[in-house]
């Protein structure tokens, strides 16, 4: 195993740990973003996640589908690999819904009930319900995926009532603003609405925001989860 993923693992995790206890907030989940990465690099960052006493499963986060499917594949030959856990952290089409809905155990980005009701009839009856977070359009940037905040309420008690998916909580991509305290206000009003998203449903848990850039910030505002991807795999190609 390259020591590079041992260093850059350390590097963020010491990141995420000096952010928490600098804004005196509980530790986030770390979802390792892999998508454009090769399977053998996701291969060499899960045995550093199994010897770094990270909590497994790996959680790997991937924008595309047939990318993830195959990339499950070529991992599934490996050897000695901890478990994984599959997040779709990319736009969804609904065409795409009956593939998503069995290969990954989590989906981030969903954002209008047609998509709600394609993963539902595709997430097998009987085994573990799909893991679910509605995509904000925080910033109501123009062209950009995600609701809007007002349609959150609607699609949480469309999810709610599917047996076969689990309401979890938010995900968004603020405006990549490049000076990062700009990106605050939008971090701000997502944990308002999650806060009051879990007012109303107490499975509600996960705050999905912040990357490598700005993981410091979204951590300060009260991310859960953050999602790294070149601060863990170097820039992609």
């Amino acid at each position: 195993m390259p020591p590079v993923y041992d260093r850059r693992l350390l590097e963020v995790l010491q990141r995420i740990d000096n952010a928490s206890r600098d804004a005196a907030r509980p530790v986030p989940r770390l979802l390792a973003v892999s998508k454009r990465h090769s399977a053998t690099a996701v291969a060499d960052l899960a045995l550093a996640w199994a010897g770094s006493g990270l909590l497994l499963p790996v959680s790997l986060g991937e924008n595309y589908v047939q990318e993830a499917v195959a990339k499950r594949a070529e991992l599934n030959g490996h050897d000695g690999l901890p478990d994984q856990e599959w997040h779709l952290i990319g736009h969804l089409q609904a065409n795409k819904a009956r593939e998503a809905a069995t290969a990954f155990d989590w989906v981030q980005t969903v954002d209008r009930a047609r998509l709600v009701d394609a993963l539902a009839r595709h997430r097998p009856a009987g085994g573990q319900p799909l893991n679910v977070l509605l995509q904000v359009n925080v910033d109501a940037e123009a062209g950009k995926h995600g609701c809007a905040p007002e349609a959150i309420p609607a699609l949480a008690e469309a999810v709610s009532g599917k047996p076969t998916l689990r309401l979890r909580g938010l995900m968004a991509i603020p405006t990549p603003h490049e000076e990062i305290e700009r990106r605050r206000p939008a971090f701000a009003q997502l944990h308002r609405l999650f806060t009051d998203l879990q007012a109303r449903y107490p499975g509600v848990d996960t705050l999905s925001m912040g990357m490598s850039d700005d993981l410091e910030v979204a951590i300060a505002e009260g991310a859960t989860m953050v999602r790294v991807g070149t601060a863990l795999f170097g820039a992609r190609t």
